[in-house]
């Protein structure tokens, strides 16, 4: 496999890493599967970015992608594919990989200011969300860019 450019690594944080980092703050943090990069996803982590002095990405991994109940074809792209996606975003200033269900245990390590989530979750009834109050963290929607959606994409393409 090719070398990847410097300012791709830099980026990638090993997640056992994450509690020895001296992050910028306020620190943001999202997670996600980032499958099909679309205008819903870049226009989400440009306004959490926004939110804070830097934005780390916990991607979920092929195996943490497949808990989530999307399909057994899915995701679509392997995780190092969609690390490199993310890592290459203007907006993202960390990314790393997570094999787990939730963040949970990436957020306890690295305790972000602030954790964010698309509006179409119910931010209230997230476990993250009462994790991050536990050391007076703030949780946030981020409102749901409508149409945009990598499995209605995924779904248009083989109706095609």
């Amino acid at each position: 496999m090719m070398e990847l450019p410097q300012s791709l690594r830099q980026k990638m944080v090993p997640n056992e890493q994450l509690g020895t980092w001296a992050w910028p703050r306020p620190l943001v943090f999202t997670n996600g599967v980032f499958d099909v990069l679309h205008r819903g996803h870049v226009t989400y982590l440009a306004a959490a970015r926004e939110r804070g002095a830097a934005l780390l990405v916990a991607l979920n991994s092929d195996i943490s992608a497949r808990l989530q109940g999307k399909g057994s074809d899915r995701p679509l792209n392997a995780e190092l594919d969609r690390l490199i996606v993310i890592a290459a975003l203007e907006s993202v200033s960390f990314v790393t990989l997570f094999d787990e269900k939730t963040p949970c245990e990436l957020l306890s390590r690295c305790r972000p200011d602030l954790y964010v989530k698309g509006g179409d979750y119910d931010i209230e009834t997230l476990e993250e969300t009462r994790l991050m109050r536990s050391w007076g963290g703030r949780s946030l929607a981020i409102p749901f860019v409508t149409g945009y959606s990598t499995t209605a994409l995924v779904e248009r393409i083989r109706g095609a």
